[in-house]
């Protein structure tokens, strides 16, 4: 698994030149095919690949359980830079509109309004129930220490990462990518795929929050974001609407609460 390479590079400043060796983080395509049709091509660093699909269309609305795959698995058996999967008859008939919306969806996209966009994801994802709340010290706690289950980042200064808690903050899933959004695939793919993914109460992230993670976090029906970077205005509009908590580390010490501060216990404000 390449998860990094070792590269030949030059240190200088105004006082010496000197060779040095310097790990690089992997970046392959992965090919996605849905029905042994080509839907999707991602960037990603090598490694968790299944877990990965699976987060993946978890995330597109494909499928919604486990059972909806047929089969998952590596193209040609093992060529792990393509992942095709089969999905049941009843969900195919599902997600017909899709699989077929996928072929312009570049083109349509692009027409999207910022509204649109908002309401069209809002229409499609239902708001998320409140669960139980999280301890102010204890998340702050689960951020800082977010660099402890980094290693290819301590390596390459070039990852990302994504981390899943259980109520109890217990770490239940952890990965990491050269991509935001590929990093929270695999974390949820994994528990997703274990029939686990219902004991995550709270993710944190290494990356700033996009909508794109906001989506991704609420059709695996996890109801909290917590960060290091703060998150876009699209974001916070979407995760207000879907009934979800967005907060990320404050300069000095504490927490920014940009939605959903009901659920974030302990609080001195």
């Amino acid at each position: 698994m390449n998860t990094f390479s070792n590269h030949q590079i030059i240190f200088t400043d105004d006082k010496t030149s000197i060779s040095l060796r310097h790990k690089l983080v992997g970046e392959k395509p992965l090919s996605i095919y849905v029905q042994e049709k080509l839907y999707s091509i991602t960037m990603r660093t090598p490694g968790d690949e299944l877990p990965h699909v699976a987060g993946f269309c978890l995330g597109e609305g494909i499928i919604e359980k486990p059972d909806d795959f047929t089969s998952l698995s590596f193209c040609n058996g093992s060529n792990t830079n393509g992942v095709i999967i089969t999905l049941t008859e009843s969900r195919i008939n599902k997600i017909s509109h899709l699989l077929d919306k996928q072929k312009d969806n570049y083109k349509s996209d692009g027409c999207l309004s910022r509204s649109d966009m908002v309401n069209n994801l809002y229409q499609s994802i239902q708001p998320l129930k409140a669960k139980a709340g999280i301890d102010i010290k204890k998340a702050i706690d689960c951020l800082k220490r977010l660099s402890d289950h980094q290693p290819l980042r301590h390596h390459t200064h070039a990852s990302h990462a994504a981390a899943l808690y259980s109520s109890n903050y217990s770490l239940l899933s952890v990965a990491e990518d050269v991509g935001r959004h590929n990093a929270l695939d695999k974390t949820i793919g994994k528990l997703f795929l274990d029939h686990t993914l219902n004991k995550a109460s709270f993710l944190i992230l290494s990356s700033r929050i996009s909508y794109e993670l906001v989506q991704k976090a609420a059709r695996a029906h996890i109801p909290v974001i917590l960060a290091i970077s703060r998150p876009t205005s699209l974001a916070v509009e979407l995760a207000s609407q879907l009934n979800m908590t967005l907060a990320c580390l404050a300069k000095n010490s504490g927490l920014y609460i940009f939605c959903g501060a009901e659920r974030v216990k302990n609080r001195s404000i």
